[in-house]
């Protein structure tokens, strides 16, 4: 029995301090004694803080809610574009390999020992330069054998004429024989296809002595050489001297599908196609050319024919061996309707865009053709001078209501329209609320929303910190004075002063 007694005592202890430090039990059992010294005042402070910050809390969710909605139900920022006639080139890009127009392996054609290099390593040179030179003396000496050999008989050859002349007067006058006379002409004429003989042996050795001296056949521009001076040399040496490539004006050859054949041949006989060599990855123009041969055979593995384009390359920006990306200008659409490429929208039925009338949107089928990364010919389905949206697709229906942003009419709308968006979150609600729709006076100063009270407001205007501090000083004064008035009223957590 004392036990339960025990017991039941530290029951109604505990009751008394626990409705003490909470409000709601206080309420729910108001014939509770009231103890003071147990810290009532200091639990009622806590509480009311507590509330107060939960129905901010409260209150900015709520508010940032409403904020969401304000926006979903607003119109949507969008970029438009205007439909234009203009003249669109029909292009094809494709990867070319940039070859030399003329490349040379300059070798020996004589065998010897090579004494000089006349070149450093990618010199430019002109035609006719020395390069390289081999010891010249055995060749020398063979010229100056020739030119002896052609010595001796001429000298022969004009003995042999003066006595043709003698014995031809001799015949003539019945002293000597016409046999002698023919046979000495017979000797004459030998001799002299032996002086041509002669002069064609020394053409020869000309010809050799002078291969000692290894000369540049083109103009261009010099590799690193394969060999070094003091090194023997001979004309069956499959790797040469040096290499000389001609790279100004220079070649790209490249591979086309072969249903452009067609056009490409079409638009020939017109006149040069223009080409471009483009960077691969930064797409910037290299250099400017024209087509220059299209191969005469289809390749039967790939589908393709080969086509070789001529470049100036005055700056020296391609290469031999270089891979770029090679744009064919085949032909032009003359006076068509354009829209930026971002306009078109593709969706189950096919393509379409967003026309802009007045501060809504409608949806347009359209038929595109021609297309490239910046603009789109349009065949059917739009007119000129339609306003189309480029950017801000993601909330677009047919029908919805949109605000044309003031850089509309910027090259680079696309990039821009974050940068409103941005700063409207960085402004807060209160900007959100503003651009949306403010809410009425009324409301703004008192009335409640449904799902907040009056602190909650505050709290979402911004004025929480400021309206706040009188109801705190009011509400902790009545709840100190509770103990006078226990039966009365008590304010629950979250309820505004």
């Amino acid at each position: 029995m004392k036990r339960l007694l025990f017991v039941l005592v530290l029951l109604a202890v505990g009751t008394v301090f626990l409705a003490e430090r909470m409000p709601q039990l206080r309420e729910a059992l108001p014939w509770l004694p009231h103890v003071p010294g147990l810290g009532a005042g200091k639990t009622a402070d806590n509480a009311s803080a507590t509330g107060e910050g939960g129905g901010r809390r409260r209150g900015q969710r709520n508010g940032r809610a409403g904020g969401r909605g304000g926006e979903a139900a607003g119109p949507t920022p969008v970029l438009i574009a205007s439909a234009r006639y203009a003249d669109l080139p029909v292009t094809t890009d494709v990867l070319g390999t940039v070859q030399a127009t003329n490349v040379v392996t300059v070798k020996s054609q004589v065998d010897g020992k090579l004494i000089g290099i006349d070149f450093t390593d990618g010199q430019d040179v002109k035609k006719g330069d020395i390069l390289a030179r081999v010891d010249p003396a055995p060749f020398q000496a063979a010229y100056d054998q020739a030119l002896a050999k052609k010595a001796q008989d001429e000298s022969v050859l004009a003995n042999a004429q003066v006595d043709f002349t003698r014995y031809q007067k001799l015949a003539e006058t019945q002293y000597g024989s016409h046999q002698q006379a023919d046979t000495q002409k017979a000797l004459v004429t030998q001799t002299q296809a032996i002086v041509q003989g002669d002069q064609a042996a020394i053409d020869n050795a000309r010809t050799t002595l002078n291969y000692a001296t290894i000369r540049s056949p083109i103009d261009g521009r010099t590799g690193i050489r394969l060999i070094d001076a003091g090194n023997i040399v001979h004309a069956s040496d499959a790797t040469g001297i040096v290499t000389v490539a001609q790279v100004a004006p220079i070649a790209v050859v490249f591979n086309l599908p072969q249903q452009y054949l067609g056009a490409v041949n079409a638009a020939i006989r017109k006149g040069p196609l223009r080409s471009e060599a483009l960077d691969g990855s930064s797409r910037e123009i290299i250099d400017t050319g024209v087509l220059q041969v299209v191969d005469n055979t289809i390749d039967q593995t790939t589908g393709t024919v080969k086509l070789k384009g001529s470049f100036t390359n005055d700056r020296l920006q391609l290469w031999p061996g270089q891979f770029v990306t090679v744009r064919l200008y085949i032909d032009t659409l003359t006076h068509v309707v354009v829209v930026p490429t971002t306009a078109i929208q593709r969706g189950p039925d096919g393509t379409f865009v967003y026309e802009v009338t007045g501060d809504t949107v409608a949806i347009r089928k359209v038929t595109v053709g021609r297309q490239t990364e910046a603009d789109s010919v349009v065949t059917a389905g739009l007119a000129v001078p339609a306003s189309v949206v480029t950017t801000g697709f993601t909330r677009l229906t047919d029908g919805a209501k949109v605000a044309v942003s003031a850089v509309t009419a910027s090259a680079g709308a696309p990039d821009t329209l974050a940068a409103p968006a941005d700063a409207g979150a960085s402004k807060g609600q209160a900007d959100t609320v503003g651009q949306q729709g403010a809410p009425p006076a009324g409301q703004a100063a008192g009335s409640a929303p449904s799902s907040g009270t009056s602190e909650d407001n505050q709290a979402v205007r911004g004025g929480a910190a400021a309206g706040d501090q009188p109801a705190n000083n009011g509400e902790r004064r009545h709840r100190r004075n509770r103990g006078a008035n226990p039966g009365g009223a008590q304010p629950t957590a979250g309820s505004g002063g």
